[in-house]
């Protein structure tokens, strides 16, 4: 259980790397019923899209964890996400955000279709990870990762330490050595259940 309560900058910290956990958790067992299909290894870099953003209290995890690289090491070139070392890897992998714990499992989400007044359930899925299970509608909904919870969640708890600005950063712009710090701000009030980095690939839709 996670106590969505958490007031000072440590407390918070603890917050989101407790959620990080949960997330592992839910991931895993969908992880275990997709693995035929999953061609995700260390290397493999397609879903680590460049310009990245995640909420602030996601970004002070990595800076906790990760100050020294943070001071000392070049950002990944252009194209790439910035903590990418010269081999595809992630060298913040065990802390790294919630959007990047859920990649290449068979995603759904839900949408209302403002027209016909209805909600529409959408799925997707790494394109290398297609072949190799039952076309994406012929999966179970709990065979899937629900695109929501978790991100409403984040969303809450940014809006809480920030006082509703839901600032989000650019993961390339935590380098000292990388370009000048951006902010992004959200909507301002409710917190969307997909509110997630704002790259667009078009496979993932929390980075819409």
């Amino acid at each position: 259980m996670v106590d969505d309560r958490a007031a000072t900058p440590s407390e918070t910290i603890r917050w989101v790397e407790r959620l990080h956990a949960l997330v592992d958790e839910a991931a895993a067992p969908l992880e275990r019923l997709a693995a035929a299909r999953l061609r995700c290894r260390a290397g493999c870099a397609d879903c680590c899209v460049d310009d990245l953003t995640v909420f602030v209290i996601e970004a002070d995890v990595i800076r906790r964890h990760h100050a020294d690289l943070l001071e000392t090491a070049e950002p990944h070139p252009h194209g790439g996400c910035a903590f990418l070392d010269a081999g595809g890897r992630c060298r913040i992998y065990a802390h790294r955000p919630y959007v990047c714990r859920t990649q290449g499992l068979p995603l759904r989400w839900l949408e209302e279709d403002e027209l016909e007044e209805e909600i529409i359930e959408s799925r997707d899925i790494c394109p290398k990870n297609v072949d190799g299970g039952p076309p994406l509608e012929e999966l179970d909904a709990d065979a899937c990762w629900t695109l929501g919870p978790f991100e409403q969640r984040l969303a809450a708890q940014q809006h809480r330490v920030d006082g509703d600005r839901g600032e989000r950063v650019a993961l390339r712009s935590l380098f000292a050595r990388g370009d000048a710090r951006r902010r992004l701000p959200i909507l301002a009030g409710e917190p969307s259940p997909r509110a997630a980095p704002d790259t667009t690939p078009p496979r993932d839709p929390r980075t819409t």
